[in-house]
Formats: C-alpha cells, structure tokens, sequence
C-alpha cells in the first residue's frame, strides 16, 4: 500500500461509522444542508437479501447454523442479522495477561443497530452527576436537562414503545404504546408485587404504531433476525435512507479508517483509509470529522493518528483517551415454573424482547454498593436460551412417545432474569495499543485491560439474591448456582459480554482529565468530534444507544451551528 490514494473533492463532513452515532449524524448534517461523506468498514446491507426474518431451516445451508455466515462468533450463524461477531478473522484484538475481555463488532451498514435489543432508556438526572452524588468518578459536564429535548427528538423519530410511570431513576418519555404482557411476564408480576418490586412495561425501540413510514410490529418475535419491514429500528434503514434522500451524501463501504491527517493548522484535513476491496491505501479530505466507530473502534483510531503535534494519538494531550473503559456489569439466572407448563397452547407472539421489566431497583435506599442496576425478562415459548424447545429437546434422554410429552410439558415453562447494572471505572481498565500485533491491514490492533471491582461483585450477588426471591415468590423454582469467588464470582460476566463497552474518550470541562467537551468536540482538534458511546463519563444501568443517538442528534446540531458561523 505504497501507493496513497487522495480524492480531489474536499466534503464538509466525513463520518466514520454507520452505526447509531455515525447514522444520526448523517441524517442530522445532510438535512442541514452539509455533503457528507461516511466510511463503514464492512458492505452494504440489503433487508431482502440479508436479513433472514421468516425464512425456514430447510430453505437454507446446513439449516443455517455455522456454515455459511460471513463472520464466526455467537451471532454468526445464518439466522441472525449479518456481519456482527466476537472474533474477526485477520482483525484480531488481544487482552493483557489477567484480563478476560471480549469485544463483540459489527461490519456491516448499520453497524451494532443491527443486532442490538432495541431496549431504549433514557439516562436519570442523577445519572450525569454521579460524583456529586456518592463522591466516585466524575460529573458529566451536561445534564439531563440539556439531552432531554434531543431525547424527545429521538424516541418522535425512532419510535419508543413504553409507558409513563413517573419514576425518578428512570424518566418517561414519548412512548407508543406497549405490547401486552405475556403469561410469564404477568407471572413474575406476582412475585414483584408481593416483594413491592416494580415491574413495568419495557421500553423498546419497536414501533407499536406506524410511523414515518414504518408499518407497526407484526409480533413474530424473530428480531434478531433482522427485520424487513423496518418495524424495529436500526441505522441501516432508519437514518442512512433519509442522509442518502437529501443528495449530499456519499457511502464509501469496505473503508477500514486507520488514521485521521491533521494539518500544518493544527486542524484535521483528511482521513486515511484502507480500501479492502484493493489493498489501496485512499484519503479523502473533509473540513470536518465526526467519529463514531463505536467506544472501542473510535479509541483506536485516535491512538492511531499519530503526528508531531499528537504524537500519543489525536486529541490525546490528557493522556485518557482509551481510559476509563467500562461496560454493563450482567449476571443472569433461570428458573422453571410448572405452572407455565399448564398453560393451554395459545397464541403467546410479541416484540422479539422483553415487555415487562423492572427499572433501577433499589435506587432510593442505601446498599452495600454504588449506583444499581435493572432487571431484564426473558420467557415464554420459542424466546432462545429461557426454555425454547431446542433447549427442552437437547436436555431430556429418551425418545418415542415419553419424551415427547415430556419436552411438551417443559415447553415454555422457563424463566430468564438478567440484571443490567452501573460499573464505576477504575485505574486498572482501558484499552492501549498492542506494540507488537498488527491487523490484516497492518493497522495496530488493541490490547485490553480488566478489572472489575468489589462494587461490581456485590451488584452481582444483589442480583442473584432478587432474581431468587422474586422466583420463589412467584411460586417457581431458581435454577442458577453461583460461586462467591473464581473468575465470575456471583455469575458477574466478563468484561465485553454484554456489549455496552463505553468511555474510551469521555467528555469533561477541563482538556487535562477529559478527551471532549459537552458537545463531543475535542478540546485539541475544533473539527473532531467523537460521538459515539467513547463520549460517556459513566456507563449507568440503562442500555446506551438511546443516549448515543441524542448526543450525536446534540451534536451534529452544534457542528452545524459551528459550521455556519466558520468556527470550524
């Protein structure tokens, strides 16, 4: 790759990444009038052709498990939406000795919208100013009231479906209307009210309602599968069709970004990319950088793009850029209810999730540990991992007539619980460039360091202990066990695992502790902006794409704003 590729034309905006924080951005600058080109380092995506919504075993290879996929990993079988795996073969990643960390990626158009659980909450006012509360950590330099207008936006736009319930640790917002319960989730309601813990209707970004354009859910449940009609909501066809719509916007797919080129004015002036198509090394020239890789990815790229000005990465001068790495801290259990065995067949279909579940538990009492976490439920008939019958099948000797009847009174009579909770970070976590790995590209690759804390184990045993009591409650019974020590103590998951990694370029007031200010700006750089979940200060309890998708909305309008007065 000698030979270095440059584009004559100079856009406004290049934004690397088509995922939630890449594709708000392209819509966001494109309709305010900027031409913007993006680079996605995997394909294009096609829904009639890649999304396997609907389509049976026998209509596929080997009946769609393993062969075939495009990617090898958990989400690499043909059934599930393409391109998105914990193991990329020549894009490895590596772990410091110790460390057990897995980084789950997605290469395709739409990146991780793709594949997410479309659980959409927002983030509590508590939840921005975290230090001021309990004295661990950091503030974020905005508040709940400057995101809550483009929280607004947003769930408007995407669709949201929920309820108002006015509960202070998890604000409402503008809601369609929630699925009904099923028999399982109104089953563990029984147990929550006995034990005065709430359990609501979820919040998805599954339309109810047609919007948009988007015709309503049809309850097949198969969303991670992908889905055609666009009913739940993703990049790929939600925000990347309205950039393409204004005619200012150019996809460059295949484009592995590997360095963003600043200028003699200190400022940056092109991105360096390889075309994997060619094995050509290409640049194409922008005034302005909107990064949004994801956390990881992002981190990267920016350690990456070294030069004399920056020559411990871009936008680097504090030193905390692949810092302050953090994730959800998860721990899951099962249990089994006869009495959902009982249950007359009926029709039991739904979103391809949860639609009850229980919100920042404990949130106004003080425990053993910081911050909190919610509970998430799976059950019912045909939910993978909770009882579906694969499982039953697998889990049960006999054959004929006897374990028939067997696998049918089992059939749907499993529960799974999977509390999602606030990791603190620490000194002893982050990201760094491997000084000796190399990706097929020959860009450096990133070695990973993890620690989970006492706080985080304790949160698990909490978990444990209410995912316990609210089964028995319900008159079921917990089949988890779990150990207090070894390498997932209280079933605490690994770091990665639950795909929520966050705060690799945080923002903050002052350019000596904090990558961005509070609107994903770089203190170093006025023309790079990182506006992907690499942002956040603090990872609370609630999934983070709805908030990506409000502070790139946030900032994409601050960039505009900027762009009009010549700031940038």
């Amino acid at each position: 790759m000698a030979q270095v590729i440059r584009s004559a034309k100079v856009y406004d905006v290049c934004i690397i990444g088509s995922g939630a924080a890449g594709g708000m951005a392209a819509k966001v600058l494109t309709e305010g009038g900027l031409d913007v080109v993006l680079l996605e380092a995997g394909p294009a995506l096609d829904p009639s052709r890649d999304f396997k919504e609907h389509v049976w075993p026998y209509e596929l290879p080997h009946r769609g498990v393993g062969v075939g996929a495009r990617l090898k990993g958990v989400l690499g079988d043909e059934f599930m939406a393409p391109n998105g795996a914990w193991e990329i073969e020549g894009e490895p990643y590596t772990t410091a000795p110790g460390s057990r960390f897995r980084w789950f990626r997605s290469r395709i158009v739409g990146g991780r919208t793709n594949h997410w659980g479309r659980i959409a909450l927002r983030f509590a006012p508590v939840d921005f100013r975290s230090r001021s509360t309990d004295g661990m950590g950091d503030d974020w330099p905005i508040s709940y009231d400057d995101l809550s207008p483009y929280y607004d936006k947003v769930e408007s736009y995407i669709g949201v479906f929920g309820s108002k319930e006015n509960i202070s640790s998890a604000p409402d917002g503008i809601f369609l209307p929630p699925p009904k319960p099923r028999c399982s989730e109104l089953l563990a309601k029984r147990g929550c009210d006995k034990l005065n813990i709430p359990l609501i209707p979820a919040r998805l970004a599954i339309i109810t309602k047609p919007l948009n354009g988007r015709p309503a859910c049809h309850y097949c449940g198969q969303c991670g599968r992908g889905c055609k009609t666009a009913s739940n909501f993703s990049s790929s066809q939600v925000l990347i069709p309205q950039a393409e719509a204004t005619g200012r916007f150019t996809l460059i797919t295949g484009a592995m970004a590997r360095e963003i080129i600043i200028g003699k004015d200190g400022k940056a002036e092109a991105v360096s990319y390889v075309d994997k198509a060619t094995r050509t090394e290409r640049r194409v020239k922008a005034k302005a950088i909107v990064v949004g890789a994801s956390a990881c990815e992002s981190a990267r790229l920016l350690l990456n793009s070294r030069s004399t000005l920056f020559p411990n990465g871009l936008a680097n001068s504090s030193g905390t850029v692949g810092r302050y790495l953090m994730d959800t801290v998860g721990s899951d259990g099962g249990a089994y209810f006869p009495q959902l065995g009982k249950v007359p067949p009926h029709n039991h279909d739904g979103v391809g999730g949860m639609h009850m579940y229980v919100p920042w538990w404990k949130f106004d009492r003080k425990n053993d540990f910081l911050r909190g976490y919610h509970i998430e439920l799976g059950g019912g008939q045909g939910l993978p991992g909770v009882g579906d019958f694969d499982d039953v099948c697998d889990q049960h000797e006999g054959y004929g007539a006897d374990l028939k009847k067997h696998c049918k009174e089992m059939y749907g009579s499993f529960m799974g619980f999977s509390g999602r909770g606030e990791m603190i970070p620490n000194e002893s976590t982050y990201c760094e460039l491997d000084p000796n790995v190399v990706d097929r590209w020959g860009i450096p690759v990133l070695r990973f360091n993890w620690r989970f804390s006492d706080n985080e184990v304790k949160m698990a045993k909490d978990m444990q202990e209410t995912f316990r009591a609210i089964v028995e409650a319900a008159g079921g019974t917990y089949l988890t066990t779990t150990r207090p020590d070894g390498e997932n103590p209280h079933g605490l998951a690994n770091g990665g695992v639950i795909i929520h990694e966050l705060g690799t370029a945080r923002m903050g007031s002052s350019p000596k502790t904090s990558v961005l200010n509070g609107y994903c700006q770089t203190h170093d750089v006025k023309n790079v902006f990182v506006t992907d979940g690499a942002s956040f200060v603090t990872n609370p309890d609630k999934n983070p794409t709805l908030t990506i998708l409000a502070l790139s909305w946030r900032a994409s309008d601050y960039l505009l704003e900027q762009a009009k007065k010549g700031n940038l």
